[in-house]
């Protein structure tokens, strides 16, 4: 379900210059960076690239999502940490993303991992936006 423009809480802004090999600011300054594809594709791999922006963003807000659930079933998070791995390839109309999140949860038993992990995909937002538009594992 989305959300109508009265229910937004915050709006984040960037600008991009030059797409792929150039830069992204936000508005606020607190994020200015030089984007460059990475050597892989062809590029100088000098910069930072979208798709790892996209993965920083995706693993904060996914670690944000499992603290929601972990609280909601009083399970221990510390120690814990999210990654998620962003892949860019050709498909049949141009090029399209993978995304894998996987999960370090230490203090807890694998079967309560797995089925936190499953519920923080399922609240997430970033998650919701990719829902139907981009193949997504729970590693």
């Amino acid at each position: 379900m989305s959300i109508q423009r009265n229910d937004v809480l915050y709006t984040a802004v960037a600008t991009a210059e030059n797409g792929r090999d150039g830069r992204v600011a936000t508005d606020d300054g607190r994020l200015d960076v030089v984007v460059n594809p990475p050597e892989e594709m062809g590029g100088s791999g000098s910069g930072t690239n979208p798709e790892q922006l996209f993965a920083a963003g995706y693993s904060a807000c996914f670690q944000g999502a499992l603290g929601v659930v972990a609280r909601q079933e009083k399970a221990d998070l510390s120690g814990s940490t999210v990654t998620a791995k962003v892949g860019i390839g050709k498909n049949t109309d141009g090029f399209g993303l993978i995304v894998e999140i996987s999960a370090t949860l230490p203090n807890l038993a694998p079967a309560t991992a797995r089925a936190l992990l499953e519920k923080a995909h399922q609240v997430c937002p970033y998650s919701k936006a990719t829902r139907g538009n981009i193949s997504v594992t729970l590693a």
